[in-house]
Parts: C-alpha cells; structure tokens; sequence
C-alpha cells in the first residue's frame, strides 16, 4: 500500500478512536486485570447470630461496632469481633484455616470507631494503647481518617498510630 498524504491523515484520524475501542473493550471484558488483590469488588457480609470469631469463639453478631472481617476471592469469608481478632487470624493463617493463604484474601474490612462504617483495613489508622477496650479487652481502634485518629488518640490517651502495615504479630501479642 503506498502512503500518501491521504492515507497518513485517515491513520492519524482512526488510530486514536481504534486504540480507545480497544481499551474500552478489554476493561468491559477483563475488567480484573486492572485491579489490584486488596480492593476487589467484594461486599463485606452481615454475620449472622450463629457466626463466631474463628480465634476466640465468641458470637460476632453480638459485637456489631468492633466487626472487623476478611473476604477470600472465592467468596468464603471470616468474621471477627475486633481487629486485634483478625490481624491475629491474617498472621497466623495456616493455623485457623489451613486451606487458605494470604493471597486468597480479597478485601479485609473494619469498623470505623467514629462511623461504625465498614472501611478498607488496609488503608485504615489504627490507635494502640488507649482507654477505650472492645469485646476481648485491649484493642486496635480502626478509623478511616488520619485526623479522627489523632483526635481519638488525644482524647483516650492513645500511645501510637498504625497503618495496616505497621501492625505486627508483636503489637498484636502485646495487646493481650
């Protein structure tokens, strides 16, 4: 095919309309492969009265303000009555359900202390240390909002701040 002046204007003209097509096509149809493993689509789940915590046994749907939870990819999930609950289940996840490791989880969810709104774990602060305890006694107290956090810790004399990541097994262990 010659190129003529004709034929690079038409190219010029198509190409961007083709290339947009084509990503509109691949998000409709693939739509995973622009998302990250934390963050899928995934509902956090209401626990029903029979649910218990799976590391302290104690029923979750009693404790509605402290929910904290953890969605697998392929639906199952785990409900706690507390953070510390559930970041004690992520570490040590081999030992509460021995078919599950860390990249089957989807999403973790907690509740929002101020809000009592279910927020992404992962991106929550976490105060440790203040005078505010949850069903099992010390706690992680979870908010959305770095501010609210700050203030909270001020307020119950909380003694640090946390991310998702900051928290280890030993800031767990401490906390009983």
């Amino acid at each position: 095919m010659k190129r003529t002046k004709s034929t690079v204007f038409w190219v010029r003209q198509f190409f961007p309309l083709k290339l947009t097509l084509t990503l509109i096509t691949v998000t409709v149809f693939f739509p995973t492969l622009f998302t990250d493993t934390q963050g899928g689509d995934r509902k956090p789940v209401k626990p029903s009265p029979k649910e218990k915590c799976p590391v302290c046994g104690m029923f979750v749907a009693k404790y509605p303000d402290w929910v904290a939870q953890i969605i697998f990819k392929d639906g199952s999930h785990a409900v706690f009555d507390g953070p510390k609950d559930m970041f004690k289940y992520y570490f040590n996840l081999s030992s509460y359900n021995k078919s599950k490791k860390l990249p089957d989880i989807d999403f973790i969810y907690v509740t929002d202390y101020y809000s009592l709104n279910l927020i992404d774990g992962s991106k929550a602060f976490y105060v440790k240390g203040s005078n505010v305890y949850g069903p099992m006694g010390h706690e992680l107290i979870p908010f959305q909002k770095k501010a609210d956090a700050e203030e909270f810790m001020t307020d119950h004399s909380g003694k640090s701040l946390l991310g998702f990541r900051d928290v280890s097994y030993d800031v767990i262990k401490n906390l009983d």
